[in-house]
């Protein structure tokens, strides 16, 4: 359920893909296109490409394509219906849903968003000005954090009481429940969920309220306390700090990931404003499916070691499944990104600068705690250091550690890796490697073939009937035919056939082509009767009778001479086309 197809297709169609675009990029009409610097990657020239009258585009650079619902998800970091909505917004296109239950709970959405962010002025007001909110006010001035970085933030004072919030902003028993900021007590009184902590607003990506995590100056209870879990806020699928961090993340590529809320500030302080934090649990899939729309390279500025084997299976898996490289930035034993952005702001900068990769990390903190002055004392080293490497899923990447084990330890290389080979120690819990994953199936771009699609897609009254599936050798191109063949619009073949192929009529979207569809037609065809040919001799080859085969190859070797005529290759590409329709469907039904 969710808005109709034919209002997303009217947003789709009718958008100002050029004016939502240059708002983001320079561009310059080249043509049919519009080109510019790609936003999703860093480049020097231009090869992001937009084709304004299909509403697609596709970057030559880092293969990114799609709609223009697509380039706004990923620029403004919205889901499929915030997208949709948004361009709605723009075009003015009122949009219906298929539900009404759906439109009510995008309305019960902005109504919980709506009494968060009371909520969030509320708790900010008190701590600037209530009297009770002192020690917070003197706690942030004892971690160095002054009235600017409170009002940049927005943090709170909840005051001790057991139902301040609730009687000021006066909110229903369930938009208390649903946002998390309240609730009925078993004396059937509304009670606040916050007292008497210092509280930190969670805002998701797009800067949206969605909870709060609060910390407590004394007294009895956890030293932090977050929301529940609710409508607004999932705490695997929301990272604290994002909403702020993106623009600096997507510049730079990366993001640095930490635990608490005051390391996220510590950091920017100290000149780091990518920073994010998990929001009291431990990273998941949704953080990095999350983070990888965003950077391709996550710092973790946290000890990574210390949940050992179990953590690095999960890491190398994230680094394959959403190709992102995880490095570690090595911190002072004992101390929090916070507690060295107070003492050296410097220090930390040169330890996000200097992140390692997870792996070495990890096998320089084994050393670090090895004696490696006895021989003993080597070989333990060494045996610890190759059930960390052991657990790289990459066999290549193992080999290199080991060398780089072989020499810390002063032990022959060959050795190390015959232990590698014979698999982890019993009881050292070694050896947890991640499934190699299967390259994608790719295909080349560029050739007749590729041409032919090209006209297909822009200009296909001139090939219409001249062109079959079956004059394409190459397998993404022929599935990327049947699709335009089968549809009546191209985001509707984009949306039918395999990703390589959808990928590839993407890209075709904005090229533009000048080649005469006679030749196009006749190149594609005298390529496909060659192969064609070939498969031929080589059965009348192998054939018992070889004759059999003379009258076919003749007529087709005569046909292919035909079509290097001006005047006959029309009629010859046509002859040809047809014939291997029939041989191709001959082969599929034998």
């Amino acid at each position: 359920m969710g808005i109709l197809d034919e209002d997303v297709q009217r947003v789709r169609q009718e958008a100002d893909f050029v004016a939502i675009a240059s708002e983001e990029i320079g561009l310059k009409r080249v043509g049919q296109r519009w080109v510019g610097l790609c936003p999703f990657h860093a480049e020097k020239t231009p090869s992001f490409s937009i084709n304004a009258t299909e509403n697609l585009f596709f970057c030559f650079g880092c293969q990114k394509s799609g709609d223009v619902i697509t380039f706004v998800r990923e620029i403004k970091h919205l889901d499929f219906v915030e997208s949709v909505e948004y361009l709605a917004s723009r075009t003015g296109i009122e949009l219906r849903y298929d539900d009404k239950a759906v439109g009510a709970d995008r309305q019960r959405h902005n109504r919980l968003v709506e009494a968060m962010g009371r909520a969030v002025e509320w708790y900010h007001q008190r701590l600037l000005t209530a009297p009770d909110a002192r020690p917070a006010r003197d706690y942030l001035r004892s971690r160095g954090y002054d009235g600017d970085v409170a009002r940049a933030y927005k943090l709170g004072w909840a005051p001790d009481e057991w139902d301040a919030l609730c009687r000021e902003l006066k909110l229903p028993d369930d938009v208390l429940r649903d946002t998390g900021l309240g609730f009925v007590n078993k004396r059937d009184r509304r009670q606040d969920t916050f007292r008497a902590r210092l509280l930190f607003p969670i805002f998701d990506v797009r800067g949206d309220p969605v909870a709060f995590g609060g910390r407590a100056l004394g007294g009895d209870g956890p030293k932090y306390k977050n929301s529940p879990e609710t409508a607004l806020y999932s705490k695997s699928k929301v990272l604290y700090g994002l909403n702020w961090a993106k623009t600096e993340v997507v510049s730079s590529g990366e993001v640095i990931v930490c635990e608490g809320y005051t390391d996220v500030i510590g950091l920017a302080q100290a000149g780091l404003s990518r920073a994010v934090a998990t929001c009291g649990t431990s990273l998941a899939d949704e953080h990095f499916r999350m983070l990888k729309n965003f950077a391709r390279r996550v710092v973790l500025a946290y000890d990574a070691d210390a949940a050992g084997q179990e953590a690095a299976a999960r890491f190398y898996a994230w680094e394959r499944q959403y190709e992102v490289d995880i490095v570690v930035a090595g911190l002072p034993a004992g101390e929090d990104p916070a507690d060295v952005a107070r003492r050296d702001p410097a220090a930390l900068k040169t330890a996000v600068e200097q992140a390692r990769p997870f792996l070495a990390f990890r096998l320089e903190r084994v050393l670090a705690r090895a004696d490696l002055r006895s021989p003993e004392g080597r070989a333990k080293a060494a045996e610890a250091g190759l059930d960390v490497i052991r657990e790289h899923p990459n066999e290549i990447v193992r080999e290199q550690y080991v060398g780089q084990l072989a020499v810390r330890c002063d032990l022959p290389a060959e050795t190390l890796a015959r232990a590698l080979a014979r698999g982890p120690r019993r009881g050292s819990g070694g050896g947890a490697h991640v499934e190699q994953a299967r390259e994608p199936r790719r295909s080349a771009v560029g050739g007749p073939e590729t041409e032919a699609l090209k006209l297909a897609v822009h200009r296909p009254e001139e090939v219409a009937g001249r062109l079959d599936h079956a004059l394409f050798g190459d397998e993404t191109h022929a599935d990327a035919y049947r699709a335009l063949e089968s549809a009546d619009t191209l985001h509707d073949a984009i949306a039918s056939c395999d990703p390589a192929s959808a990928a590839l009529l993407q890209q075709l979207a904005v090229e533009e082509s000048d080649a005469d569809a006679d030749e196009v037609v006749a190149r594609v065809a005298d390529l496909a009767a060659a192969r064609a040919l070939f498969e031929l001799e080589t059965e009348a080859k192998e054939s018992d009778d070889p004759r059999s085969y003379s009258a076919v190859t003749g007529w087709l070797k005569l046909t292919m001479e035909r079509l290097r005529e001006q005047e006959a290759r029309v009629d010859a590409a046509a002859q040809l086309v047809a014939w291997l329709r029939d041989r191709v469907e001959e082969q599929e039904h034998a």
